[in-house]
């Protein structure tokens, strides 16, 4: 048999031979470092034996998928070194991640004390350096097998594989798991690793199954590069919006109020508001839409009649009891079905449409609690909603509108480049998720592809992950721990004006069934501001900063210059404070820098007497004496254009 190897060159073998005995016979060094083998672009454990003419490459730690494999390999000393210092807790899953691995366990919390008692059982595990071998049982023998062990989820795993499976497991000295592998040939590859942290995780992610413990860590298969990987984590730590949105100051969350309903403070709240009056100012003078204002609650009836009471209680919060309630109200999850009723509190002609309805809408969502974090993922926010009614001939460039809307808010908080685009399509194999008939679906979501298409917009498509009545552009962004989440969805649906009876009247008089865009534009505010912090690790465009200037004066006898200085700004509409404290100057402008202020104005008696101030800011450092009025435009001119100043040097301050 004939082995071309990556470089093009061939070895030839007159019997079978495994993926390691091949790297060894190129070299001894390649086969200390060979994690796997890719046998014709698929990767494949080293013991896989080939007898047949292949391409093969060896796969070393150099390479993501080496890394994986020695990722994969850690979790399973994890999982050994849980079972040895915990010997009641039952194993479930344990697979390599993006930047580490996770294992899932049966058992009670862990601490950080925990996590480091692991650490030292690993490394007892890993000095052992017991070779890890592969063996597979039919699939009864091997739900017997691990039966015997007690090992119920791992059981369950195997009872949902075909019943003429070979079910394959790795041994390491003496600890069995489950798995299809790949892994190192020993633990003894192992070279550095870290476990960083553990949180409640749910049995095949349903909150309805048993409640698990994760453990998350990570390997390199050198020390320095674990070190370079844990600074990351720390800078990351630094930018988490759930920390440092605290620090400043922009929101708290209270255990008596509720996990998923944040507390935005003053200086959060102010943000939040001038996001929402660009986004309203934007939207009604700049884009044509007009503003409702609907109840936060409606009876199950309308539910009823858009399908949310059959395809989305779950994620509701429903006041009363239908079996013994005369009525049942329920908190909105959206606002469609009342903006609807706006649409039909009158007639409309084919002339009135397209109508663009914008609404600030709080909404309410029923999350589940171990998905509560920070800002991200609430039970109560407030997002930029709107709906188009449309005709059939409108839709395609009314959808191209909403596009260009999402991406010119993007642009202007300098986020487009940190997002990804997804057609989010039904799913054909799970009909009872949604409504509407299958060509109405293929339908509307090829129109969908060649909106995209024709805009060279990058986008993946997601089987799915659609709404229950109609596909959707989700534009995703992820979090400094590299989790995704939804930002911006606009969304076709042919499907809902039926439901509602909406219509329009034609040229000839008839009456005719509407299309509809849902959308957002800047999509949920508690979200973005989380986004943003993490973003600009706290440092934002002077437009959007609660604070964007602080007066320093140089001691008391210059107070009163300061609030001159400090009225002038107000009335040119600059959010300002004095800083009157009796503290040297020196210590006010650290706090001022701390405090990622964009602009400090020191004034004095020089000031004072030539109606100037001393310039200072996080972008440029010291930027020289500037009369008021000039400063003034300066900084106006940067709101107003919504301006992305960069930052040019650090500034030292003794």
């Amino acid at each position: 048999m004939k082995i071309t190897l990556k470089d093009g060159s061939v070895k030839e073998y007159s019997e079978a031979k495994s993926v390691y005995e091949i790297a060894k016979d190129i070299s001894e060094g390649l086969a200390r470092v060979a994690c796997a083998g890719e046998i014709d672009g698929e990767i494949v454990d080293l013991r896989t034996q080939i007898d047949r003419d292949v391409n093969l490459n060896i796969v070393t730690s150099s390479d993501e998928a080496g890394l994986k494999v020695i990722r994969h390999t850690a979790s399973h000393v994890l999982a050994e070194a849980v079972k040895r210092l915990f010997p009641g807790t039952k194993i479930t899953i344990g697979p390599a991640i993006a930047e580490g691995f996770y294992y899932d366990f049966d058992a009670e919390p862990f601490s950080r004390e925990d996590l480091d008692k692991l650490e030292g059982e690993m490394k007892k595990i890993i000095k052992e350096g017991h070779e890890i071998t592969r063996f597979t049982l039919p699939r009864d023998e091997a739900i017997k097998f691990m039966e015997e062990k007690g090992e119920p989820f791992k059981v369950e795993l195997i009872q949902d594989l075909p019943e003429d499976a070979q079910i394959s497991f790795y041994d390491q000295g003496g600890f069995v798991d489950l798995c299809a592998g790949p892994h190192l040939m020993s633990t003894k590859g192992i070279k550095a690793y870290k476990l960083i942290s553990s949180s409640m995780a749910y049995w095949r992610g349903d909150s309805n199954r048993a409640k698990l413990q994760r453990i998350y860590g990570t390997a390199f298969n050198k020390k320095e590069e674990l070190k370079a990987h844990l600074d990351h984590l720390e800078d990351i730590k630094k930018r988490d919006h759930n920390k440092l949105g605290r620090e400043m100051g922009l929101f708290t969350t209270v255990d008596v109020i509720g996990q998923g309903l944040p507390l935005l403070l003053p200086k959060g709240t102010k943000m939040v508001m001038k996001m929402q009056r660009w986004i309203e100012d934007l939207e009604d003078k700049e884009w044509g839409y007009v503003r409702t204002k609907t109840p936060l609650m409606a009876k199950s009836d309308l539910y009823k009649i858009s399908g949310h009471w059959d395809h989305y209680t779950d994620g509701m919060f429903v006041l009363g009891d239908e079996e013994k309630d005369k009525e049942v109200f329920a908190l909105r999850p959206m606002t469609c079905p009342f903006q609807y009723y706006c649409y039909k509190s009158e007639q409309h002609s084919y002339r009135d449409l397209p109508i663009r309805y914008g609404e600030t809408s709080t909404l309410f969502r029923n999350e589940d609690s171990g998905e509560m974090h920070g800002l991200t993922r609430v039970r109560q926010f407030t997002i930029s909603e709107g709906h188009l009614i449309v005709r059939p001939d409108q839709m395609v460039e009314e959808f191209k509108g909403c596009l260009a809307l999402a991406k010119h808010c993007l642009t202007t908080l300098g986020l487009e480049e940190d997002v990804t685009y997804h057609l989010s399509k039904w799913d054909p194999d799970n009909r009872d998720k949604y409504i509407g008939e299958p060509e109405v679906w293929e339908e509307t979501q090829q129109h969908m592809r060649d909106i995209m298409d024709e805009l060279h917009m990058n986008y993946v498509e997601d089987v799915g992950e659609a709404a229950f009545y109609g596909p959707k552009v989700d534009i995703n962004a992820k979090n400094v721990y590299g989790k995704e989440d939804t930002m911006i969805t606009i969304q076709w649906d042919a499907l809902l004006a039926e439901q509602f009876d909406m219509y329009y009247i034609d040229k000839e008089g008839n009456k005719i069934r509407p299309c509809i865009i849902h959308r957002t534009s800047i999509g949920c505010y508690e979200r973005t501001l989380a986004w943003l912090i993490e973003k600009y690790a706290g440092k934002f465009p002077t437009w959007l900063c609660p604070e964007q200037v602080r007066i320093l004066p140089i001691s008391d006898k210059y107070e009163d210059y300061a609030n001159k200085v400090c009225e002038e700004l107000k009335k040119n509409g600059i959010d300002v404070t004095v800083d009157n404290r009796s503290e040297k100057i020196g210590f006010k402008i650290r706090e001022a820098r701390l405090d990622k202020l964009p602009y400090m104005l020191v004034v004095g008696q020089k000031e004072e007497e030539e109606e100037t101030v001393s310039v200072r800011s996080r972008f440029a450092g010291d930027e020289g004496s500037k009369k008021l009025n000039d400063f003034i435009s300066f900084i106006k001119k940067e709101i107003d254009t919504k301006e992305i100043r960069k930052e040019e040097a650090a500034e030292e301050t003794k």
